[in-house]
This record gives structure tokens, C-alpha cells and sequence, in this order.
């Protein structure tokens, strides 16, 4: 893909704020991480992976093809967010049909913000009894938190910024940026500066 240094989608323009390289570097890290973690985990009882859609799809995809153990990957879908605003209130629209009794579980999120989001699907997964249930988030605005989350994987703590890009978006577009980019001033005179 071509590299951009900022981006107009609709109303709102974004610089690049995480690179595809660095992207890959800290993702490869968690995934090492992961593959050490679940190294016992077999055929019969593999590390259940749930992403949640439809932000996670890019960083699950990279993530999942580093790693070397068994696993099996399912989605769920919820939402949160309306606009650039999380709205905290959690829609399940997509359910689980896996059982997850007695298994490892790993949920995979793109952004963790508030944190409601989570919690909410970490309650929900919880209920069905899994032998393990764990969290890994792309990026995650601690400073925005709202709540206490037990994240075992985070890729990286960013500040409270809107970000688009590999698979998050603004009003469902900016998703196939293969960089993270962050709002900035709604001024066209920005775009103009730059092409």
C-alpha cells in the first residue's frame, strides 16, 4: 500500500502515528510471548482464540500467522463506539457457538478504551466456564480506562487519541490502512499543506 503521512476520511483528517514496521515488531514480541505461554496446549485441548470483530481482523490475522501452536480461531461481535465516541453500552450482535467449558480461552481486541467493552465480554465469556480466559489488545489507552482489566497481552499503551487504521475505523472506513493513524484538526488547510 501506498505510504501516507496524513489521510482525509470524511469529515476528519489523520497523520500516521504507527507505522507498519513498528506494528509488525510489536506484534511479533506478543505472539513470542503467546507461543510461550500455550506451548502445552494440544489438539485436544488447543488455545481457543475469540477476535472480536471487526476492528481485530487485521492484527488477528498477522498475530495468528506467527504463532506455532494449537489453536482455533472464532469471533464474536459487539459494539460500542458511535462516531469517535464509545458509548460504553455493548451490543452483541454475532454470538459464540464454540463450547468453551474447561478450555483456554484468549480474547483478541483491537483497542481497549473505556474498558466497559471488555469487561462486559470478558463477563459474558467468563459465564460459560472456561478453564483459563485471558485478554490481548492491539493498543490500549490506560489513561481512558475506566475500569480494572487484568489485560495480559497488550501491544501498546498509546495515549487518548482516535486512531484508524489496521482494521479500526471511523464511521466503518479507514480500516484497510495498513498504519495507525491519529486524529488531528478538522482543517482542511492541513491536506492542502501536504499535497
Amino acid at each position: 500500500m501506498e505510504f501516507f503521512d496524513i489521510v482525509n476520511v470524511k469529515d476528519k483528517f489523520f497523520e500516521q502515528y504507527i507505522g507498519k514496521y513498528e506494528l509488525n515488531s510489536i506484534i511479533t514480541g506478543i505472539a513470542q510471548r503467546i507461543n510461550n505461554d500455550y506451548k502445552n496446549c494440544s489438539t485436544h485441548n488447543p488455545l481457543i482464540i475469540i477476535g472480536v470483530l471487526n476492528g481485530s481482523f487485521m492484527f488477528l490475522a498477522d498475530l495468528v500467522k506467527m504463532l506455532n501452536i494449537k489453536c482455533e480461531i472464532h469471533f464474536i461481535k459487539v459494539s460500542s463506539y458511535s462516531g469517535t465516541e464509545t458509548t460504553g453500552k455493548v451490543t452483541e450482535i454475532l454470538g459464540l457457538t464454540r463450547d468453551i467449558t474447561n478450555q483456554n480461552v484468549l480474547i483478541v481486541e483491537d483497542i481497549v478504551d473505556t474498558g466497559l467493552t471488555m469487561r462486559e465480554l470478558y463477563h459474558q465469556l467468563s459465564l460459560k466456564k472456561p478453564l483459563t480466559l485471558d485478554m490481548c489488545t492491539l493498543l490500549y489507552k490506560k489513561v481512558k480506562c475506566k475500569v480494572h482489566l487484568n489485560i495480559k497481552y497488550v501491544c501498546k499503551e498509546i495515549e487518548d487519541k482516535f486512531v484508524i487504521g489496521y482494521g479500526l475505523d471511523y464511521d466503518n472506513l479507514g480500516r484497510n490502512y495498513d498504519s495507525i493513524y491519529s486524529l488531528i484538526e478538522d482543517d482542511v488547510s492541513v491536506w492542502n499543506e501536504k499535497n
